[in-house]
């Protein structure tokens, strides 16, 4: 596992009424110092939006027990996907996620530092992220939950330790 979360800049919209009109956002770089220097971050990451296990379970539970992160000392919780910030923020909609960051990787690029870009030819996906989840303090990965058989093309969607639960467990054991 490497130490430090790889330095990226982040394509994001983010809304600014003062644009007005009827699509009010603007394109903002967001560095991952800007994200972790200094903070206590849990960051899970998953194949897709609008994908069935990440829309039921994954972004749901971590949504559902933000305050019991906040509790633990987590400044934020991050959802990263291989999905354009279009794409991100029209989930983050549907989901009505109001508490969980939901962080585009457009290009893949921290997916593929972090080491968990795989294929998903198999399904018509294209390149995206292996479900996992870290707790980040100041940059600094503490511990990584990457669920088993990592692998191109893998037939099947593990969902076993990059849970909410598992994280939260985690950090309470701490």
């Amino acid at each position: 596992m490497q130490n430090s979360v790889p330095s990226v800049v982040f394509k994001t919209r983010v809304r600014n009424e003062a644009l007005g009109g009827p699509n009010p956002f603007e394109w903002q770089d967001v560095s991952t110092d800007e994200l972790f220097a200094g903070k206590n971050v849990v960051v899970f990451s998953l194949p897709g939006a609008f994908t069935p296990t990440c829309s039921t379970s994954h972004l749901p539970r971590y949504e559902e027990l933000y305050s019991e992160f906040q509790a633990q000392g987590v400044d934020a919780v991050v959802c990263v996907s291989v999905n354009d910030a279009f794409v991100m923020y029209q989930w983050g909609q549907s989901q009505k996620a109001e508490n969980v960051f939901l962080l585009p990787d457009g290009n893949g690029e921290f997916t593929r530092k972090m080491g968990m870009l795989v294929d998903k030819n198999n399904l018509g996906f294209g390149q995206r992220s292996w479900r996992y989840a870290m707790h980040v303090e100041n940059g600094q990965i503490s511990k990584l939950f990457s669920e088993a058989g990592f692998a191109d093309n893998c037939a099947t969607d593990p969902f076993e330790v990059s849970d909410a639960d598992t994280m939260l467990n985690y950090l309470k054991a701490r």
